[in-house]
C-alpha cells in the first residue's frame, strides 16, 4: 500500500514521540492493526512503556516552558504549516483512516479535512485572544483580562474518530501557548502514528519539539490512570463511551479540586 510509505509507516513502529523520532522500546506488549474489512495485517507497532510516557510528559512539561513565551500569532503560524502538510497528505491519511478504522474513503478523506479546516480556524484565532478591559471602583486601578497558557493537554480518542479528534484540541491547545500529549485508541495506532510523523517533519523545520507529543497504550490500556491522574495534565479532554467518560471525569475532578 502506498500511502503507507508516504506516511512513513512501517511493517513495525515505535509508539512514543515528541518531535525527534521515536523511542524504542520493545517490551512492552505490540499492538497489531488489522483492516476490519478484509481481516489483513496492515502493520504492528510496539506499545509505550511506562518509561516512554514519563519522557514524553518531561519533553512536553520543557516545551511549555518556551512556547507559553512565543506571542499568539506566531503560534498559529505552526498551526499554518501542520494544515499545508496535512493537505499535501490527505489522500494518504485519509486512506489510512479508511483501511484502519473502517469508515468509506470519502469519510476518512472527510476526517482529514476537518482538521484542515480547524488548522485555518486555529491560526485565525490566534489573532483573536481578546480580553476585556473595565474600569475599577478602587482609584488609580485599572481591570483587564488576559488570557494565559494552562499546561499540557491531554488528549484520549477514540477510534472512530481517529485523527479529527486529535485536530479538535491540539490546534487550539497550540495557539493558546499549551502543549499536547495525545493517546489514542490502541484499535488505531497507526493513524496516530502517522499524524505524528507529519508534526514531528513540521516541529522539525520550525526547529521546535515538544509541543505534538504521542504515546500509545497497549490494548490493556496500562497507562490510562497514569495518564488520567497524572497532575502534569492541566486539561483532558476524552472522546469513548459514557461510562467510561464519567470515570475519567471523576478521577480528573478528584485532582483539579
Amino acid at each position: 500500500m502506498e500511502f503507507l510509505k508516504e506516511l512513513g509507516i512501517e511493517a513495525i513502529n515505535q509508539s512514543a514521540s515528541w518531535g525527534e523520532g521515536y523511542t524504542d522500546t520493545q517490551d512492552a506488549g505490540i499492538i497489531e492493526s488489522y483492516n476490519p474489512a478484509t481481516g489483513e495485517l496492515i502493520a504492528k507497532v510496539y506499545a509505550s512503556s511506562a518509561n516512554d510516557y514519563e519522557k514524553v510528559m518531561q519533553q512536553a512539561e520543557e516545551a511549555f516552558a518556551e512556547w507559553r513565551k512565543v506571542p499568539a500569532p506566531l503560534r498559529g503560524e505552526l498551526v499554518r504549516k501542520m494544515g499545508e502538510a496535512l493537505r499535501k497528505h490527505k489522500d494518504a491519511l485519509g486512506s489510512l483512516v479508511s483501511a484502519e478504522m473502517g469508515k468509506i474513503k470519502a469519510e476518512g478523506d472527510g476526517e482529514v479535512q476537518e482538521m484542515i479546516d480547524m488548522a485555518d480556524f486555529a491560526v485565525g484565532q490566534g489573532r483573536m485572544l481578546y480580553g476585556k478591559t473595565m474600569h475599577s471602583e478602587r482609584p488609580e486601578h485599572r481591570m483587564y483580562e488576559q488570557w494565559h497558557p494552562l499546561g499540557i493537554t491531554g488528549v484520549m480518542s477514540a477510534f472512530n474518530f481517529p485523527v479529527a479528534v486529535w485536530s479538535w484540541n491540539a490546534f487550539i491547545a497550540a495557539i493558546c501557548g499549551n502543549t499536547t500529549v495525545w493517546k489514542p485508541s490502541p484499535k488505531t495506532p497507526l493513524c496516530a502514528i502517522a499524524v505524528q510523523n507529519i508534526c514531528n517533519k513540521v516541529l522539525e523545520e520550525a526547529g521546535l519539539k515538544g509541543i505534538f507529543c504521542l504515546f500509545i497504550d497497549s490494548a490493556e490500556n496500562k497507562l490510562a490512570n497514569t495518564f488520567i491522574e497524572d497532575p502534569r495534565v492541566k486539561k483532558m479532554s476524552f472522546t469513548g463511551s459514557s461510562v467510561v467518560g464519567r470515570m475519567v471525569g471523576v478521577k480528573v475532578a478528584e485532582r483539579m479540586g
